[in-house]
């Protein structure tokens, strides 16, 4: 689920890049409801400090857009490398509202082997990517 996510942003990152946000200069002729007079609003260090905080978020998504790329070039030329590569980069980076059945039609393969085939991926993936999960036993509180 984490890695998936983390396709999916990658890939609307590579789609749209990221967007500024910029202060308002025109005027708003509604009625406001006040809070304490002696406030100040802050437009500018509000919109400066979205930004800060959104180009983090940026430089995060470059890297791991970078990262993503780079491990799916190194998943093979072979038929096995090539499948890996080609599920993930049509299931989760090109086009959005792309379905399993879409994919695996596309590639020209069983339901059973894609299935396979993405959970291979998926692994190698998320090894890469530091994102592994470690199942751990549940004892009950007992030691073995």
């Amino acid at each position: 689920e984490k890695l998936e996510g983390i396709l999916e942003s990658v890939r609307i990152y590579k789609q749209f890049g990221m967007m500024r946000k910029e202060m308002k200069v025109t005027p708003s002729y509604e009625g406001r409801e006040h809070g304490p007079t002696h406030t100040v609003g802050k437009p500018l260090e509000d919109v400066a400090i979205s930004n800060i905080q959104q180009s983090k978020r940026e430089e995060w998504l470059e890297k791991m857009a970078f990262r993503v790329e780079q491990t799916l070039s190194r998943f093979g030329n072979s038929t096995a490398g090539k499948n890996q590569r080609d599920i993930i980069v049509k299931r989760y980076l090109e086009d959005e509202d792309v379905c399993d059945y879409m994919v695996y039609n596309e590639i020209g393969m069983s339901e059973r082997t894609y299935r396979r085939v993405k959970a291979r991926a998926f692994y190698k993936l998320a090894f890469a990517l530091r994102l592994e999960v470690y199942e751990t036993e549940e004892t009950g509180g007992k030691e073995l």
